[in-house]
């Protein structure tokens, strides 16, 4: 990658990281009592996306090697992340300062953009789309109440 696709990169992280943080502040003034930003918060950020960059580093160096070539950047984060959260515990003491909803609200918002720029390619794909769509979404509600349902059956 060039190194003007790193700046860009790293730009487009800081960025995320800085939403992140500005949802938990405005979680915390509408629900006083939900997990409040804190130093910590900022240091699991700051891991969240050491974590990506290292994957993205990772996916770079790899891209020539005939079996991880395909493999995608987001796998390399998760096997980075889980690497490093194994080696140093603490780790995750700091991501968990971070709410769950303040990371899901950046993420939906860019898959609504991505989704919303490319209107067009959704057009050309004809009404069969919905049908797959509806499925799937009615495939993983299932498949995750009945994993909710076992588990909880489980734990008594």
């Amino acid at each position: 990658m060039k190194i003007n696709n790193w700046k860009k990169a790293v730009g487009i992280i800081f960025l995320s990281l800085t939403l992140i943080l500005f949802t938990q502040w405005v979680k915390t003034i509408k629900n006083p009592e939900s997990l409040a930003p804190s130093l910590d918060t900022v240091i699991g950020l700051l891991f969240l996306g050491l974590f990506a960059i290292i994957g993205m580093w990772v996916k770079e160096k790899l891209v020539n090697v005939k079996y991880f070539s395909s493999f995608p950047v987001m796998g390399w984060v998760c096997i980075v992340s889980l690497g490093f959260c194994m080696a140093f515990p603490k780790i995750i003491d700091y991501i968990n300062a971070i709410d769950f909803l303040s990371l899901t609200t950046p993420v939906l918002a860019f898959a609504g953009i991505s989704v919303a720029n490319k209107l067009e390619t959704l057009k050309s794909l004809s009404w069969k789309i919905v049908i797959v769509g509806c499925f799937v979404f009615i495939g993983t509600y299932l498949g995750s109440a009945l994993v909710a349902h076992f588990a909880m059956s489980f734990m008594g």
